[in-house]
């Protein structure tokens, strides 16, 4: 007769049943692991919680931290200030002719992130105006971020005007990011003020923040308030242009 053995069970003819392989070793209990992992969690979140912390706000913290602590994190600002001063090549917008695009964009692209905008040669295209403006905004506050700016009939010979403004993002010789028109930010609505909650400047800082052009703990960054989580842009979707349209050298 055939005895049924639950393997589960902690018996001691389980136990010589596993010792000789007759039956799996029981499962290992997950709680144990789980409980081990948020007890890191939280060990390494306090660990990190001056991380996003600018010189400001750690000297409004000197009555609650230890002032060893918060020395550290001064100096690793300091540090950060200082590499971005150093990195902070570019301040400006690069106007494009094709015959240079292999050198300012391509090459360019394996020093540091490079955005080009594709404008429009239309005057009356309002969303390609505003972001020449926001371009200018944007090159200024991220000097270690080339920003360039070509039409897009000049650059690609019968590009569509209903695809401008087209944002293109290089990095290490490579087109990392599409955007065709604004219509994946806040159309036109995307210039608000870069003080207003929901601006422009935010949803491309997003879109840089995804890319790893722009970190967390950026100090040129401007605070969110508590309120920002609900409306904070979620990643920005790849966008491509048309196949029969996409043929530049």
């Amino acid at each position: 007769m055939q005895v049924e053995v639950n393997p589960n069970e902690d018996t001691e003819w389980n136990d010589i049943l596993r010792k000789h392989g007759v039956i799996p070793e029981k499962p290992q209990d997950p709680e144990p692991l789980i409980q081990e992992a948020l007890v890191e969690a939280e060990r390494k979140a306090y660990e990190n919680r001056l991380e996003d912390k600018d010189l400001d706000e750690l000297d409004e913290l000197e009555d609650e931290e230890d002032e060893e602590f918060l020395e550290q994190y001064r100096k690793q600002r300091l540090a950060e200030l200082s590499t971005l001063q150093k990195t902070s090549l570019y301040n400006q917008v690069y106007p494009l002719q094709k015959v240079d695009y292999g050198r300012e964009v391509t090459e360019a692209s394996n020093n540091a992130f490079v955005l080009v905008h594709l404008s429009s040669s239309s005057s009356g295209n309002v969303e390609s105006q505003r972001l020449t403006e926001l371009w200018r905004q944007l090159a200024t506050k991220f000097g270690d971020i080339k920003f360039c700016e070509i039409r897009g009939n000049m650059c690609i010979e019968g590009y569509p005007e209903r695809n401008t403004p087209t944002i293109l993002v290089y990095k290490d010789g490579e087109i990392r990011r599409q955007l065709v028109t604004l219509r994946e930010l806040k159309g036109p609505r995307t210039m608000i003020e870069v003080s207003v909650l929901i601006s422009t400047s935010i949803d491309l800082e997003r879109m840089l923040l995804d890319l790893g052009a722009l970190k967390e703990s950026d100090v040129r960054l401007k605070k969110r308030s508590d309120d920002s989580d609900d409306v904070r842009p979620s990643k920005i979707k790849q966008s491509r242009v048309d196949d029969d349209d996409d043929d530049w050298d």
